[in-house]
């Protein structure tokens, strides 16, 4: 995909999330009923009547969803084509050390080893960013026969990955390094850079850094857009008209495919719970609107439902006096889940087009410093939805 395909998909993309920003940006966890149920009042209705059978395939079947959003808002199908990215060509690996991948979970090395296909021919150093124990670099070093150097912040996972490395035979080091720290050019020159599920601030520090210093190649699969940002979203390339906040950044990656069912369970729980000592606060302090509640301990959820709101009450610093009828609240904040996953459909239409307006953003200023780009999914979305990968080689 050329420089020109970029640029013409992120000013589509972003037209589109502009223009129908009214219906995506209100959260109805936060609005009972968010002001685009009174505009479009069939589709409001049809979702409220999903079976839990149907809401499950709409969460996992983008395609399905948006069909059914298409229905009420036929310009939403224009997304689906606007999102369509070419699977990235799969390099064959060299069979290689069983020491190789010792210690590193199933998932997990499914997801290393279909970046280290997509990446392709290495023909620098490999320098890894935020590396944890590289596995990755240990991989593309071996493959590539191409020495390896690992930045990580942590220099517990630093003295576990040299003595990985040294179990496979591997020339790689590590370097305990804060990457958002000023001293960290040095370590990109002439160097073939990969970053796997860097998060934030952290990847597109890379990408800064990375055509600052001229690297000659360098891959991303960019992940959690919204750490490090603060409240108003600074893109790379400025002559969009989306304006992001980080709850839009957060929204971008909500998706999840590899949750135990005991994961989800217990995040439907907290999601009642806190819907719940929503309208008990709401009662009893006589304001009627949301009041955002900061991440819980977990530990809470271990409790009944009367234990998680007197805890999170006394965090809150909210005073429960009297007889409180703990079940009508439970029972609220339970309806009120079913009707906020059901709504919230919405929202998750646009997770991708976020996402790749997102990453689409750094391609173009990558561009711009002359470099040629390629961007496409390197696994299939079970593997991991965040299955972009960004792809840069210096021009000439």
């Amino acid at each position: 995909m050329n420089s020109i395909d970029l640029s013409s998909q992120l000013k589509a993309i972003d037209a589109l999330l502009v223009q129908y920003q009214w219906l995506w940006r209100p959260q109805p966890f936060k609005h009972v009923r968010p002001e685009w149920c009174v505009r479009l009042p069939e589709l409001t209705t049809r979702l409220l009547a999903l079976s839990d059978d149907e809401l499950a395939l709409l969460t996992a079947q983008e395609s399905e969803l948006m069909a059914l959003l298409a229905e009420y808002l036929p310009e939403l199908a224009a997304f689906e084509a606007l999102c369509q990215l070419p699977a990235r060509h799969l390099t064959t690996l060299t069979p290689l050390s069983p020491h190789l991948n010792w210690a590193v979970p199933g998932r997990k090395w499914t997801q290393i080893e279909a970046f280290a296909q997509a990446v392709g021919p290495v023909t620098s150093p490999v320098l890894e960013w935020c590396g944890g124990k590289g596995h990755l670099g240990r991989l593309l070093a071996m493959q590539w026969q191409q020495p390896a150097l690992t930045l990580e912040y942590d220099p517990v996972l630093c003295r576990d990955g040299t003595l990985l490395a040294q179990r496979a035979r591997v020339a790689q080091q590590f370097h305990v390094v804060d990457v958002l720290l000023p001293a960290v050019p040095q370590y990109l020159i002439d160097r073939h850079t990969v970053a796997l599920h860097a998060c934030g601030a952290l990847h597109r520090t890379l990408v800064r850094q990375a055509v600052a210093a001229r690297v000659p190649a360098f891959d991303i699969a960019p992940c959690c857009y919204h750490l490090g940002s603060d409240a108003a979203y600074q893109p790379f390339f400025l002559t969009e008209s989306l304006a992001l906040v980080s709850d839009d950044l957060r929204l971008a990656v909500t998706e999840t495919v590899t949750s135990s069912a005991r994961e989800v369970s217990k995040r439907d729980r907290e999601m009642a719970w806190k819907l719940g000592f929503d309208r008990l606060r709401r009662d009893i302090s006589g304001e009627d609107h949301y009041r955002s509640i900061r991440p819980i301990d977990k530990q809470w959820l271990t409790f009944d439902f009367a234990g998680f709101c007197q805890a999170l009450a006394q965090r809150e610093q909210l005073a429960i006096a009297g007889e409180i009828e703990w079940p009508h609240y439970e029972q609220f904040g339970w309806q009120r889940q079913r009707e906020v996953m059901r709504l919230s459909l919405v929202r998750h239409a646009v997770r991708r087009p976020l996402e790749l307006w997102l990453v689409l953003d750094m391609a173009n200023y990558i561009i711009r410093q002359g470099y040629r780009v390629e961007l496409g999914t390197f696994c299939p979305r079970q593997v991991t939805p965040r299955n972009l990968l960004l792809s840069a080689r210096l021009a000439g």
